[in-house]
């Protein structure tokens, strides 16, 4: 009788669920450890929310767990008595429930009979232990695993740059916008945002839902807000296009001769079949040339807003709740129970000064391994485990997923999924590429096993 190996899977959002759920399909396949530090599996933080506001960026028809099932989520709102929303944003909220129900149902089906196993703790220690590897629990418990698969997330924002010790040691300085409870909002005042995309839209949401006198002050380079979606109903379908060549020049000008006559938005969508290869083809100087240059655009075009979210956020911005600016922070003091800020707009040298109730951070997340606030990320980058990608977007991984060490030699059962692997794959962190990545790892799991007897 063989004895099935282990596969510990770090993190319980859409990367670790769909990831351990894949390893789960084959009915000889290991055994799954899913180890989850929050206190609900299945929902990681972009699910974590309640708040009926926050709303999917991708419709329900593009949100299936399933490539090869493509109506699988609108079945299931379906199920749940839900009217007809393929072409609707549904709300997080919801799509956590639907992982939930996933992970529930894989764990009593007859394939997965005691083979998945369910640890709510952090893990704070990763270490090499004969063929297989050691870990170590908050909790003081060790596991042992045959294979390990890192599916962190996000890693929490970066401090603001040049003002990184005074914010911090700020008790007015929000950090992690995703553990800030709205309740610890300020109650008026102004409250600077640093960042104006989606996790700013977010925390905008959230606050002014609950608190009403607040007003908003969002801050970032270039000022540049995410668009919106077309308006409810069908959006036009994406033609199939071959996969433009060229640098990151050359792929602007296919967007706009694509766009011609048509909605942008169309032309967008059609090249992201091709993003992944294209970051792929492109040399290293290419890759930091787009970043560099053309990633704000890019992202405000490539992750759009809900109309209904993109039209909350005007009303705000109309009625003066909200206001937005390009511009960067220079100085930071605290008093007189606020902060005060001093921030120069893009392209002056003349400084404003503005009064914080709070300043939250909502630049997005943290892609400088060597500043990562996460203590297990930390250990294996000083141990030489992995190592941070060319463009420090992550860790380093190879087309395999599998992480490579400071040496630059693989690890063969050690991977990584999610948006901690942009850096080999930059489009890597909505469902629609996800979940196409967690099931080729797992068969990279799998393929990297050797059984032995029991």
């Amino acid at each position: 009788m063989l004895k099935r190996p282990t596969v510990a899977v770090i993190g319980a959002g859409f990367s670790g669920v769909m990831t351990a759920l894949r390893l789960l399909e084959a009915p000889d396949g290991p055994c799954v450890r899913l180890i989850e530090r929050r206190r609900q599996f299945g929902l990681g933080a972009a699910y974590a929310t309640t708040n009926p506001d926050h709303l999917l960026n991708v419709r329900a028809a593009n949100m299936s767990a399933y490539p090869e099932h493509p109506n699988h989520f609108a079945d299931w709102l379906a199920s749940q008595g839900r009217p007809p929303e393929a072409h609707r944003f549904v709300s997080r909220a919801d799509y956590g429930v639907y992982l939930q129900s996933l992970l529930r149902r894989a764990a009593e089906s007859p394939a997965a009979a005691g083979r998945l196993m369910l640890d709510s703790d952090e893990v704070t220690a990763l270490w090499r232990d004969g063929e297989g590897w050691r870990l170590t629990l908050a909790l003081g418990q060790t596991r042992r695993a045959d294979a390990v698969v890192l599916a962190l997330g996000n890693l929490p924002p970066h401090p603001p740059a040049g003002i990184a010790k005074a914010a911090n040691a700020s008790a007015r300085y929000v950090a992690d916008p995703w553990a800030w409870p709205v309740e610890e909002a300020p109650e008026a005042g102004v409250v600077v945002l640093l960042g104006t995309g989606l996790t700013m839209v977010d925390v905008v949401l959230s606050v002014s839902a609950h608190r009403p006198d607040v007003k908003f002050l969002a801050l970032s380079r270039r000022g540049l807000l995410p668009r919106r979606h077309v308006e409810s109903g069908a959006a036009p379908a994406p033609p199939a296009v071959a996969a433009p060549a060229g640098s990151a020049r050359d792929i602007l000008a296919h967007v706009r001769r694509e766009a011609a006559g048509q909605d942008w938005r169309v032309a967008i969508d059609a090249l992201r079949p091709h993003v992944q290869s294209i970051w792929r083809r492109w040399s290293l100087t290419e890759r930091r040339q787009f970043l560099r240059h053309a990633r704000p655009w890019w992202d405000v075009h490539r992750h759009r807003l809900a109309p209904k979210v993109a039209a909350r956020i005007d009303h705000l911005t109309a009625s003066g709740v909200l206001r937005t600016a390009a511009g960067q922070i220079r100085g930071w003091v605290d008093g007189d129970g606020c902060v005060g800020l001093a921030w120069t707009p893009r392209g002056s040298q003349t400084l404003v000064r503005t009064r914080a109730a709070a300043v939250v951070n909502c630049t997005g997340p943290n892609a400088n391994l060597a500043a990562a606030d996460d203590q297990l990320i930390s250990s294996l980058a000083d141990a030489g485990v992995i190592r941070a990608d060319a463009c420090r977007l992550g860790v380093d991984v190879d087309a395999s997923a599998r992480l490579v060490r400071r040496d630059g030699s693989v690890n063969d059962t050690l991977f990584a999924v999610g948006p901690i692997t942009r850096g080999a794959f930059w489009e890597i962190t909505s469902v629609p590429d996800i979940r196409h990545q967690a099931r080729d790892c797992a068969l990279a799991v799998v393929r990297s096993l050797t059984r032995t007897p029991a």
